[in-house]
């Protein structure tokens, strides 16, 4: 059997990983390291969560023990597609590399380009980072390519893939040609190839699983839900309670916005959750990861930002709120759970609207999946209307359905919200300012002619309605208007006319 010893590793290398609690190495490190400390280019294709961040970091703090950093210019450089993805690159490097004096720089968004800055000007030996925040240090001079020896692209179908592109194209122009380049990835499609042909010479290709496969330690179930967003949240609930054995989770959406909507959801009906997309500052993201991988949440609501590579040992379970667009984001996502050999579960709520991203999820993993509790075939058809209706468009009719339902609901509350009415100096009723342009505009003409109807004039009764809706928020009975965030106009909010 392969040990670490007889890979070619430094005495202090070893000595570090030791220290970690590792002997055998995964079939990608046994399969890539060799050759990178012979300085070859490498194509490293493994699924996610079998150590592909080791592969490329125990050479490289072996090869970095000959030599020292200059100011401004690094001796290695690490691109990777997120913040978090850089940051835990780093992590590695403190860990592996305890027993060497070098200087590692990540540069990285949400962070004072004047420390980082300063992190350049002693020297780095190791740069880790994300490819504009690399440009931006470039295009201001603080930057010098000239004597990379090892670049390293992590993630290596998205880095390619989703406009990273030119900003690789611009990178490998300021590197020296003679470069080793090791690329790393889970997934590795035939166009991603064509193009990471482009930045390898002659690579040792080690591909220790299937492209694009699934752990078998992974439960895969596809649940069938209703596309309503009120709908599928109230089902994930459900799916999340009957987890006998969850012990965290991550839910993952398409959209930042539907990362905000759930997040509110699921923190109303009392489940201990976090949020995390790409519109967070870094030090949010950096602190709800630390609170998750501590134990301090158990659930965490992210877009695909959280889907890459990100080194969480222990998730139990993975939850797809939304089926993701690309088929290879599956593979991804579901990655978070079940690794180094653990057991997880993964659910991903499918629509009648989602059969082509889930016929194509199957087709990239090679096998069926099975559904839970019935497939599609057991919901109701999709009406006519349904089918002309777009996702998250023409709200109008649920939100007077959910309106009535709230007004039901408060009835039988009773009056558990006091009235902000308030009294003019005339005496007569004045509606809070929120009431809605139509509604005050209908008070001034029942002032001026007050035997006259008023056409928009509501009953006292209801002079409440507005204010109630803003509590309807709270119940997540019914879909979340989109278009405004939490301040909607009231107006916006009335009933039409039958």
């Amino acid at each position: 059997m392969t040990t670490f010893s007889d890979l070619g590793l430094s005495q202090k290398v070893l000595s570090a990983v030791t220290d970690a609690g590792y002997t055998i190495p995964t079939p990608i490190q046994a399969g890539a390291i060799p050759p990178a400390l012979q300085r070859r280019d490498i194509l490293g294709i493994a699924q996610t969560g079998t150590g592909k961040t080791a592969s490329f970091v125990l050479p490289m703090l072996t090869i970095l023990e000959k030599g020292r950093a200059r100011a401004r210019m690094p001796r290695t450089l690490i691109l990777e597609p997120t913040r978090e993805l850089a940051a835990q690159v780093a992590e590695n490097f403190d860990k592996y590399g305890k027993n060497h004096k070098l200087n590692v720089a990540l540069l990285i968004g949400g962070v004072s380009f004047d420390e980082q800055d300063r992190k350049l000007e002693r020297g780095a030996d190791v740069l880790i980072a994300t490819p504009g925040r690399l440009l931006d240090h470039c295009e201001r001079g603080k930057l010098l390519m000239t004597g990379v020896e090892v670049l390293v692209i992590d993630e290596a179908d998205r880095m390619l893939d989703m406009g990273f592109i030119p900003d690789i194209e611009r990178i490998a122009k300021l590197i020296p040609f003679t470069r080793q380049t090791l690329f790393f990835s889970a997934t590795m499609p035939p166009e991603i190839q064509k193009l990471a042909d482009r930045f390898l010479q002659n690579p040792e290709r080690i591909e220790v699983a299937r492209p694009s496969s699934t752990a078998k330690t992974v439960t895969q179930r596809f649940v069938a839900a209703h596309a309503k967003d009120y709908e599928k949240r109230s089902k994930l609930r459900d799916l999340i309670r009957a987890q006998q054995e969850l012990k965290n989770a991550i839910i993952f959406c398409n959209r930042k916005k539907d990362v905000a909507d759930l997040f509110r959801s699921l923190d109303r009906h009392g489940f201990s959750v976090g949020a995390l997309h790409g519109d967070m500052d870094q030090r949010s993201r950096m602190t709800m990861l630390a609170n998750f991988k501590d134990g301090n949440i158990q659930l965490l609501v992210a877009s695909d930002v959280a889907a890459r590579g990100l080194d969480i040992p222990d998730v139990s379970h993975v939850f797809n709120f939304d089926v993701p667009i690309h088929a290879e984001d599956y593979v991804h996502r579901i990655g978070r759970t079940g690794r180094a050999g653990r057991s997880g579960a993964a659910f991903t709520l499918v629509t009648k609207r989602d059969t082509k991203f889930s016929d194509a999820i199957e087709k990239l993993i090679g096998q069926s999946v099975e559904w839970l509790d019935g497939d599609l075939s057991t919901l109701p058809a999709l009406t006519e209307s349904d089918e002309r209706e777009k996702p998250r468009k023409g709200r109008g009719r649920e939100r007077d359905r959910d309106r009535d339902r709230d007004r039901d609901r408060d009835r039988e509350r009773g009056s558990s919200h006091k009235s902000d009415n308030r009294r003019d100096d005339n005496g007569k009723e004045a509606i809070a300012a929120d009431r809605g342009s139509d509604a005050v505009k209908a008070d001034r003409q029942n002032d001026t002619r007050p035997s006259q109807p008023v056409r928009n004039q509501r009953p006292a009764n209801d002079d409440n309605r507005d204010r109630r809706s803003r509590y309807r928020r709270d119940e997540d009975d019914g879909p979340t208007p989109v278009g405004f965030g939490d301040d909607i106009p009231a107006f916006m909010l009335i009933a039409g006319k039958a």
